[in-house]
């Protein structure tokens, strides 16, 4: 029993997410001493849903290994190439495999709905009372996930809130060339992959006008319909933020400017072509800069805010670049940190 209650305290010791999955597996592999266990989590849209491999270990391993956050959607496997994982996901109680060896697969839920598979391979069918032990470890990771959700997110609209940006701002800066942080199955995995990453910055126009004439519950529910928008345009791995106010920040993996510039784009025109309740037309404006391996989260973020306010003092609903206000020459390529501390 002190055994478990050691391997709990573990659990709930962390404040990272993926911390957190690679801390389960490891806890469920000492417990029960499987040949492998791992987490998969649901990602992508309704209609192209995949698995993403959150943390996974064998047996015999040293370490947890799982995808990187920012993978192609279209080279993860999808829902229908693993169909017990499916029926996992659509029960309350484990599926258990016996070929083509010993397995089950336990729901991960949240709020009620099931967002991922929990999936212990072992030599021998699970007893009733390891299953009993797994069910138990993952009403107490279900629980802690929901206490991260609260201090995490932001109440109205669920998007990250602004005290949980700069820990993944560092943690992507981890994973810009030259870090050394990584380990070397990260390394393997994201070498064929560019290491740039975005930060981008969405203020919505005239907002303030929204709530003297529709009043401040009507400007919440068009802050819960774009949030909604931005879920959808862009991709799964990027992370959204509310800064607070109208103000909205999205950390992104991209190729290079055109592909940070495309998905900022795509997020401005789905705003532009959305009919609000009561409202109407809203639009947005947006700014992007990539982020530097010297960055500090308010170095990045101020040049981002300057592209955003370019955007807004020459028309609105538009998307700029830092860097292409650099090489225009409407704004100098300056590395100052300002003097505010934002964060």
């Amino acid at each position: 029993m002190s055994k478990v209650v050691d391997h709990l305290a573990e659990l709930t010791g962390f404040r990272d997410r993926d911390l957190l999955d690679s801390t389960l597996v490891g806890a469920l592999r000492d417990l029960l001493h499987p040949q492998q266990v791992a987490i998969y989590r649901c990602v992508g849209d309704a209609q192209d849903q995949r698995w993403l491999t959150r943390a996974r270990l064998a047996g015999d391993a040293a370490t947890a290994v799982g995808d990187p956050i920012w993978a192609d959607l279209d080279s993860l496997p999808r829902l229908a190439d693993h169909p017990a994982r499916q029926q996992a996901l659509t029960g309350p109680n484990p599926v258990l495999l016996t070929q083509p060896q010993p397995a089950a697969l336990f729901a991960l839920s949240n709020d009620h709905t099931a967002v991922g598979v929990l999936e212990v391979h072992t030599a021998q069918p699970l007893t009733e009372a390891e299953q009993q032990l797994i069910g138990s470890i993952l009403r107490i990771y279900r629980n802690f996930q929901a206490l991260l959700d609260y201090s995490e997110r932001d109440t109205l609209t669920g998007l990250l809130n602004r005290k949980t940006f700069d820990d993944a701002f560092f943690k992507q800066q981890q994973a810009l060339p030259g870090a050394g942080s990584l380990s070397d199955e990260e390394r393997r995995r994201s070498a064929a992959q560019p290491q740039r990453h975005y930060l981008a910055v969405i203020d919505i126009d005239h907002f303030k006008a929204v709530n003297d004439t529709y009043g401040h519950l009507i400007g919440d529910e068009v802050l819960l319909l774009l949030s909604r928008l931005m879920r959808s345009s862009f991709r799964f791995h990027d992370r959204l933020y509310r800064f607070g106010g109208e103000e909205f920040v999205v950390l992104m993996h991209c190729a290079d400017d055109d592909c940070a510039a495309a998905g900022c784009e795509r997020f401005r025109a789905a705003v532009q072509a959305f009919s609000f309740p009561q409202v109407g037309s809203i639009t947005v404006s947006v700014g992007f800069t990539q982020v530097r391996p010297a960055d500090t989260p308010s170095s990045a973020f101020e040049r981002a805010d300057k592209a955003v306010y370019w955007s807004k003092t020459h028309g609105r609903n538009r998307v700029t670049g830092h860097a292409d206000l650099v090489r225009a020459g409407d704004l100098a390529d300056d590395a100052h940190i300002g003097d505010v501390e934002l964060f």
